[in-house]
């Protein structure tokens, strides 16, 4: 289904609700009523036992589907209480009708204050939605206050279950911030179109479980907008009984200055769990013997500062740089004769500290994978708000692809969104976890995917990896390498 495997702003779901309202004829109330019990549908399965309901609502039509849900508590018997931001006279049209009708099945409203205490069981957040673009009202702030207060996904061991409609308020339904203060749901029943904001930035730690329901919007109208691809990781692929190892491509890996001789290990050990026939490495004599002893399919090659290394260069398919790489001389030697090899590159890491350092310009031919920090040297800004803006800013510029890694990671080819990856968990926000990344993309990429295709196969693999890593392994904190022996495993898989 469309409306399942992309996400969208919230122009584009507008966009989506005016051609089911105007063009299908669906009436906007029923739309209304059947967001309202979706979320009061969640509430009851998710807690069958509840028997109270606080919902807060604000002035817009986020606030007419907070009204149905009360609605619906009141007519099942739940103790229900609703207290309104602002006045009640400025909301219009669906959600004044929908008031109107909670009113009628017996709904008692109040006015926030800032004392108010909300007693209900489960706490439903339907003050802001998607149209909130700058930072949130002292009212509306006050009241994101005090549901966070109520609620335990902020912390609170004592608190209630927190379920946002649509989109948690105060958070941008385009990039994922924080516009100011913003509610941390326990679960977020979102309609029509899935947001992006949900899925990246600082929205996926407010969001917490996502539900989607299109409301019943007729599926073919989900061509009228193009929405941004959910990646989805690759099926492993059948090799012919008589294959041999230089089909499948040769990856060379730089990196490992003094101390840092781990990480294109790492990026080794996942290139070959990836796929790729043969597997190189330039590094600092002193880690030769480590990477032996670990992993003695590697070719390893101990270079010193001004040693030739120009055979490896031309031997290789592609070339991933940047994993423990340093910021010296040394590495500063290798990142520049990668860049003038004229191979396919993976840049990671103090690669990409030295390009934004140095002004140096990747090619067009490379992949580039920067997390937050990286990203945001390389633009020279501060620091990345949006995280969409910034992947394609940044693969504009080179003209390369970008994979801005964490949560929600992005994968951007010149200057355009290719898709989002909503895999993953945080056990990824471990050291090493980038290295494995730059040798599963590289090790795709030298079995023959485009660049664009490596990253997004490799970013979903990644996560999928690392999801199959907790599963096995919870509580226990996740390490690089849990992330590599789990490549090609789902969750099912591992559990």
């Amino acid at each position: 289904m469309r409306g399942r495997d992309r996400v969208y702003t919230a122009a584009e779901v507008r966009e989506l609700d005016r051609t089911a309202i105007e063009d299908r004829g669906i009436p906007g109330i029923a739309l209304m009523k059947r967001a309202g019990r979706a979320v009061f549908d969640e509430v009851r399965r998710r807690w069958p036992t509840a028997r109270s309901l606080s919902v807060i609502c604000g002035s817009g039509n986020n606030a007419g589907d907070g009204y149905i849900v009360a609605g619906l508590a009141e007519e099942a018997g739940l103790d229900t209480s609703l207290l309104q931001v602002g006045d009640t006279g400025k909301l219009r049209g669906d959600a004044a009708r929908a008031r109107d009708w909670a009113l009628s099945v017996g709904v008692v409203t109040s006015r926030f204050a800032d004392s108010a205490e909300l007693t209900g069981d489960v706490v439903v957040d339907a003050l802001l939605g998607t149209g909130v673009t700058g930072a949130v009202r002292p009212d509306h702030a006050a009241a994101i206050e005090c549901i966070n207060a109520a609620g335990n996904a902020a912390g609170n061991a004592a608190g209630r279950p927190v379920v946002a409609v649509d989109l948690p308020s105060g958070i941008s339904a385009d990039t994922g911030a924080v516009l100011g203060k913003a509610v941390r749901a326990t679960v977020t029943v979102t309609f029509i179109g899935r947001k992006v904001g949900l899925f990246t930035g600082a929205g996926v730690d407010h969001a917490g479980d996502v539900v989607f329901d299109s409301l019943g919007v007729p599926e073919d109208i989900y061509g009228a907008a193009s929405g941004l691809r959910v990646l989805s990781p690759p099926a492993p692929r059948n090799r012919a009984r008589s294959a041999h190892k230089n089909q499948f491509g040769h990856v060379l890996l730089i990196g490992g200055d003094r101390g840092m001789g781990g990480a294109p290990l790492l990026a080794a050990e996942a290139a070959f769990r990836t796929g790729a026939g043969l597997v190189s490495m330039l590094t600092r004599p002193e880690h030769c013997a480590g990477v032996l002893a670990r992993r003695p399919e590697v070719m390893v090659r101990g270079v010193s500062e001004g040693d030739e290394v120009e055979e490896l260069l031309v031997a290789c398919t592609v070339i991933g740089v940047g994993p423990g790489l340093g910021r010296g001389s040394w590495g500063r030697a290798l990142l520049a004769r990668a860049l003038a090899a004229g191979k396919p590159l993976v840049i990671d890491a103090d690669g990409l500290n030295l390009l934004a350092e140095d002004g140096a310009e990747a090619s067009p031919a490379s992949v580039m994978t920067p997390h937050p920090g990286e990203a945001s040297r390389l633009l020279g800004e501060e620091r990345i708000t949006d995280r969409a803006a910034a992947a394609r800013a940044l693969s504009g510029r080179f003209g390369n692809v970008v994979v801005l890694k964490g949560a929600g990671t992005l994968v951007a080819e010149a200057g355009e969104l290719r898709g989002i990856c909503i895999d993953g968990n945080p056990g990824l926000a471990t050291a090493g976890s980038g290295d494995v990344l730059t040798g599963v993309v590289a090790g795709l990429a030298a079995q023959g995917l485009s660049l664009g295709e490596a990253a997004e196969a490799g970013v979903c693999l990644h996560a999928t990896a690392g999801d199959a890593a907790r599963q096995r392994l919870a509580p226990r904190p996740l390490v690089a390498m849990d992330i590599v022996d789990n490549l090609w495993l789902s969750p099912a898989d591992a559990a």
